[in-house]
Parts: structure tokens; sequence; C-alpha cells
């Protein structure tokens, strides 16, 4: 194997920046926020400030990406963001209050 030197891996890097699209780093970003949101959720103890930052960031993003995208992907974001609404206003209910009284 050849040991790559910086200025060959500053090189590929500026390649790939070249090729990137903003489009492409917000869909990696919405997903990376989902994700997030739903770990976050699914915790012992469900930190819901930070679900309910996330479910913001992807109102304001999904937005951004309607007319940069497949239909199916949008779908999918629009359904994610709703899913997590859902899950939220569960979570934050007085009825899933876990502590013991």
């Amino acid at each position: 194997m050849t040991e790559v030197s910086q200025a060959e891996l500053a090189a590929q890097i500026e390649a790939e920046l070249e090729r990137l699209q903003v489009a492409d780093v917000l869909v990696h970003a919405v997903t990376t926020v989902a994700s997030l949101a739903y770990r976050r959720l699914g915790a012992e103890q469900p930190d819901l400030a930070q679900v309910r930052l996330a479910i913001e960031a992807l109102k304001a993003l999904v937005p951004l990406l309607e007319q940069q995208v497949p239909d199916e992907l949008r779908r999918d974001f629009r359904q994610a963001i709703s899913n997590l609404q859902l899950a939220y206003a569960a979570a934050a209910s007085p009825a899933a209050d876990r502590r013991p009284r």
C-alpha cells in the first residue's frame, strides 16, 4: 500500500468538494438530525428539548430540499417529521411520565 502525501490528500478532498452539492450536505444533515431525534426519544430518559430542536430544524431544512430531491425522499422526510412530532407528543404527555410516584 502506498502512502498518500498531504498534497495528494488535499487534492482528493478538493476534487470531492467540487463534486459535492449543497443539497447533498442538507440531505445528510436531515438524515443525521432525524436519527439523533429518534435516538433521544428512545433513551431511558428521553431528551425532549433535543427532540423539539431536531423537529424544528427538520421543519426548516426539508422545505429547502423540495425541488432538489426525488418525490420519494421528500415523502420520507415529511413522514419522519410527522412521526417525530407524534412520538414527541406521546413522550411529552403526562401519561408518559415514567417517574415513580
